[in-house]
């Protein structure tokens, strides 16, 4: 199987503190559903931000595809952040003509498609929608990409159930064939089901990696039960 990432003697730290990601050596593959799980200060929008290129390693390295990061790698990575990035300002048709205009793999139809289904109007501002809209928004933009990796972090935090299970469907059904996808999330129960394979970060680093179902056959229990019992004394 082809790797997507691989991480070399990856480490951030930042102000001389214990280091956010620690040493780091790890390769993940492709073509899968990843949930990258730990709980708050574990490091995975460190780790994130650094495959998109927004933070600079300490040491090591990272490679996209077999690329070190830069604009070839940015150009095959659509990234949603832990927190809203549009202007309140902005009506939904401005921000796809937005992503349109910055992204050459941006596929405008199907952006429409998912918005006609959840009935938003695209004339409408940001600053008028739901929290909860507002995520599915967000995510209609970044999985109108066709890209290799999407990387989303905490894509379901803080939405009610109902938008928890519309956004978990759009990136089954959304995502392009042959791609990854890389999940940030510390609500291990409403991801479980859809993972193919689990990344524990402890403190930067890894405390296991493994497809979700060696994890249930090795173990005898889910994935968030396995979280639960590494994670209690954290």
């Amino acid at each position: 199987m082809n790797d997507i990432l691989s991480f070399r003697g990856l480490t951030k730290s930042y102000n001389h503190a214990l280091p956010a990601i620690d040493n780091i050596n790890l390769n993940l593959n492709a073509g899968r559903i990843i949930g990258l799980l730990g709980p708050n200060g574990s490091g995975k929008t460190t780790l994130i931000k650094m495959i998109c290129g927004l933070l600079t390693p300490t040491s090591g390295s990272i490679f996209v595809d077999g690329m070190p990061v830069g604009p070839a790698t940015k150009a095959i990575t659509s990234y949603l952040p832990d927190r809203t990035y549009l202007s309140d300002g902005m009506t939904v048709n401005e921000a796809i003509e937005y992503f349109a205009d910055f992204y050459t793999d941006f596929d405008k139809p199907k952006a429409y498609r998912l918005l006609t289904g959840l009935s938003i109007n695209p004339g409408c501002k940001m600053k008028t929608l739901s929290k909860g809209t507002k995520e599915k928004v967000q995510l209609i933009l970044v999985m109108s990409r066709h890209a290799r990796l999407y990387l989303l972090d905490e894509p379901i935090a803080g939405v009610d159930p109902a938008a928890r299970d519309f956004i978990l469907h759009t990136i089954l059904t959304n995502c392009d064939p042959g791609a990854t996808v890389l999940i940030s999330t510390h609500l291990i129960a409403d991801v479980q089901d859809i993972l193919q394979e689990a990344l524990f970060l402890q403190q930067g680093r890894v405390a296991l990696y493994d497809s979700t179902d060696n994890i249930r056959q090795r173990e005898g229990k889910s994935v968030d039960e396995l979280f639960r019992e590494v994670y209690r004394c954290w």
